[in-house]
């Protein structure tokens, strides 16, 4: 039997298809992707058994797809001081287990300020947030990091949970790197402990604190920094690194503006959000009865391969023995470890079409894919 009659063979059977797709990050959510794939495939392929798992890597999107995959999750709402120093609606996650799951894009992230403040955004809300989950009591916190707003190194949310962060004269420095410049000691005897199971960072950047590929160099210019205040920012963090104990120079420190830093001095482990989020969604257990896996993301280019969620799951599917698919806004990079691939700036003519309306264009790559001659699954 050649591949095309495996495959048709396959068809007239009830197979599981797994369907964990990031976000679209600006047009569509990673449930709505998964749901919009879903309805495509179904409409070749209408037996077959489709489980959604939207996915995240720690991004914006991280509590949704938790929310999703536990039904007993429950928001916990709170307002917070945001980025700005605006009061700002926002909530963390409750799972039936105990784990309170905090999300820095919900609180403290760029979407919430009205103009970009490189200089004076702060975390203070993120760690708000954590302190709220804390006095509920969560027996473990998940700490995502992603979408954030300002390049504090974390002393915001470390200020939150009782850290002090002086001047020459004692005095509380104001939030942000701004206030970093003027940063004298460090008082680190009233931070809150961490919950009885600890606390995980959730980032998919490997960027350190500091340098070239630091936190101010690399991602300054996207939160409004420029030249100049890109070279501030990082003074102000090398400042903050020498009175922290921890290694400024370990890949992940620089995520979220450093917040990853703060974090790790707090006493958190630094974990590959994609990875720990499928594990925590059971995609490893769930792969072990799929015939195939459907991811994706908004972008497919070479920082895909970093630990984004499409090349974590493309691993986990390679590994399972599990055809994995991809669907992307736009691929810009050779997408290895997938049998096949769909651009949806390619279904639609363009890519402003496909941002124009990215679910009727999903479906017609999850229907395309659905066509497509795959290889048998090897269970």
């Amino acid at each position: 039997m050649n591949l095309s009659q495996t495959w048709h063979a396959e068809a007239m059977t009830r197979r599981r298809i797994l369907i964990a797709p990031d976000s679209f990050k600006g047009t569509a959510t990673a449930i709505e992707v998964a749901r919009a794939l879903a309805a495509g495939w179904a409409s070749v392929h209408p037996l077959d058994d489709l489980v959604l798992l939207p996915m995240a890597d720690g991004g914006e999107g991280t509590l949704d797809a938790f929310e999703v995959a536990f039904p007993g999750a429950r928001r916990m709402p709170l307002t917070v001081q945001g980025p700005d120093n605006r009061p700002a609606d926002a909530h963390w996650l409750l799972l039936p287990d105990g784990t309170g799951i905090v999300e820095l894009a919900n609180t403290s992230g760029i979407t919430l300020l009205e103009a970009l403040l490189p200089l004076d955004a702060h975390t203070l809300g993120f760690g708000q947030a954590i302190a709220a989950a804390l006095d509920h009591g969560v027996d473990r916190l998940l700490l995502a990091l992603g979408g954030s707003s300002s390049s504090d190194g974390g002393a915001g949310a470390l200020t939150a949970l009782g850290a002090l962060f002086l001047d020459a004269m004692n005095r509380p420095v104001r939030l942000g790197n701004r206030g970093l410049g003027a940063l004298a000691t460090t008082t680190f005897s009233s931070l809150r402990s961490l919950p009885p199971h600890g606390a995980q960072i959730l980032s998919d950047v490997t960027n350190p604190l500091l340098g070239e590929q630091g936190a101010a160099v690399v991602y300054g210019p996207q939160k409004g920094a420029n030249p100049a205040q890109v070279a501030g920012l990082e003074s102000n963090l090398r400042r903050l690194a020498r009175l922290i104990p921890v290694d400024p120079t370990l890949p992940g420190t620089g995520a979220a503006g450093g917040t990853a830093f703060g974090m790790l001095a707090w006493g958190a482990r630094l974990t590959s959000g994609a990875r720990a989020v499928a594990d925590v969604l059971g995609v490893p257990a769930a792969l072990a009865g799929a015939s195939v896996l459907i991811t994706g993301e908004g972008r497919f280019d070479a920082q895909s391969a970093a630990g984004k969620v499409a090349a974590v799951l493309a691993a986990l599917s390679t590994d399972a023995g599990v055809p994995a698919l991809l669907v992307a806004g736009k691929i810009e990079a050779e997408p290895t470890g997938f049998v096949a691939a769909q651009s949806l700036t390619k279904v639609a003519g363009s890519s402003a079409a496909a941002m124009a309306d990215p679910l009727r264009h999903l479906h017609t790559a999850g229907a395309a894919l659905a066509r497509a001659q795959l290889p048998q699954h090897s269970r």
